[in-house]
């Protein structure tokens, strides 16, 4: 017999291109960055920017060596925003939220998701209503909106039964 669970709606968050204050090279997106040969601070592999930055490519026929990348691969977001704000690359990818703590430009590529994945019998214990309870809360909206580039309008809904 298999399992039900449910999805609940946590949080969405904004990638984007981290630039350089006042964008100097004019990148709007990633056909600006491998068109022009700007450098690019990457995150390692298996990093969920790098592997966002892959699809990328790949919507775009291109492959990460077509990228002038920085080296090494920065290990964090906040790295990866050091390294544009003192001038070893052109971009990297990050989020907003990375982007405002360093006060660099921001283009935005897209919205992800974060869901919570439980079995639907966990989902009626205690502890998770609880937690679901939390998503509604003002401290929760707040410190989204303080971040900026995260929305929490989903926290709380069920996206899906299995």
């Amino acid at each position: 017999a298999g399992w039900a669970y449910r999805s609940i709606g946590f949080v969405r968050r904004e990638q984007g291109l981290l630039l350089q204050p006042g964008n100097p090279k004019s990148l709007s997106g990633l056909a600006d960055v491998l068109a022009r040969g700007g450098t690019m601070a990457v995150r390692q592999p298996g990093a969920g920017a790098q592997m966002l930055l892959e699809v990328l490519l790949k919507q775009h026929g291109a492959k990460p060596k077509d990228l002038r990348q920085l080296e090494p691969p920065c290990l964090t977001g906040p790295d990866l925003a050091t390294a544009i704000r003192a001038g070893e690359a052109d971009c990297g990818i990050a989020t907003r939220a990375a982007a405002k703590a360093a006060g660099l430009d921001f283009v935005p590529l897209l919205w992800e998701n974060f869901d919570l994945v439980m079995r639907q019998r966990s989902y009626f214990k205690p502890a998770l209503q609880a937690l679901v309870g939390f998503f509604s809360r003002k401290p929760l909206r707040q410190r989204a909106t303080d971040l900026t580039g995260y929305d929490v309008s989903p926290a709380g809904t069920v996206r899906f039964f299995a």
